[in-house]
């Protein structure tokens, strides 16, 4: 078996990087590279932040697979960071080599393709995506093997797909956003990207939550801070004994949540059935 060449891109800016390291001691770039390490032990894992500049450090092409973490960005603005994060992605599929993005990742390489992005009309999406249905395409999808008919998974947004670009596919969706996963063909590339979090634990969810709660108040979802702070002992004692069916009952969860190798499904899957076999197409297999 090869030796795989990962890289994770970070659209995190910084201070939201040192704010996530302050709350649970790593980056989003972090969180990915122990994933990865998890999927694909003995892999080289780099990482860049294509956010701060235009990333000409970096041959793309010699990578096995690239993947993009989520972020606060909101590219429906436009600003000198959401340039240069989506001329990263449109450099990736320029060199066909395979990606995977996680809510903000799956949102940039919609744009990079064409489609559009918006603010959630109703409320933001946190902690947990709910009864998250494949569509007709999405159950026959590789991306989705092992997924239940609906599935609940890490997630917080505020931002959502408006619009797929031509040549995507809408794999899973459910009543708050209606892209929840899609594969995104572009130029020689390809990109799977799913709106929730694969790559997260769940004490990260906790801290996610933490760190939003007063937008999370606004957002209308909790009625106060001490309201969510029950909320996040709940998910932070489910991190410390997930095989607590009483904490699981609890947040609604089984195991689709609550098992790692359930929780990554998607980005094993994506290992296996895209980055093994292009890493051995290229000789390295």
């Amino acid at each position: 078996m090869s030796i795989l060449r990962l890289l994770v891109a970070e659209s995190e800016p910084a201070d939201d990087r040192a704010e996530r390291r302050d709350s649970v001691g790593k980056s989003s770039g972090e969180t990915y590279e122990d994933a990865l390490r998890r999927i694909a032990p003995g892999a080289t894992i780099d990482r860049v932040q294509p956010i701060e500049r235009r990333e000409t450090s970096v041959a793309i092409a010699d990578y096995d697979a690239v993947f993009l973490t989520g972020s606060p960005l909101h590219l429906y603005h436009d600003t000198a960071e959401n340039r240069r994060v989506v001329d990263f992605m449109r450099a990736v599929f320029e060199t066909g080599v395979p990606a995977f993005g996680s809510c903000a990742g799956l949102q940039i390489g919609t744009v990079a393709a064409g489609g559009t992005v918006r603010a959630m009309p109703l409320r933001p999406e946190a902690a947990f995506a709910r009864r998250i249905t494949p569509t007709e395409a999405g159950a026959a999808h590789p991306m989705l093997a092992g997924r239940s008919r609906a599935f609940d998974a890490i997630s917080i947004h505020s931002d959502e797909v408006a619009t797929l670009p031509d040549g995507a596919t809408l794999l899973a969706r459910n009543d708050a956003t209606i892209v929840q996963a899609a594969e995104i063909r572009f130029g020689r590339g390809i990109l799977w990207g799913v709106q929730y979090h694969p790559e997260l634990t769940l004490a990260e969810a906790a801290g996610a939550l933490s760190r939003q709660g007063d937008d999370l108040v606004e957002a209308g979802l909790v009625p106060d801070l001490a309201t969510l702070a029950d909320h996040v002992g709940l998910v932070e004692a489910l991190a410390e004994r997930p095989d607590d069916p009483s904490l699981a009952w609890r947040l609604g969860l089984d195991r689709q949540v609550t098992d790692p190798d359930l929780r990554q499904l998607e980005i094993a899957n994506f290992v296996a059935v895209l980055v093994r076999p292009h890493a051995a197409g290229r000789g390295r297999g």
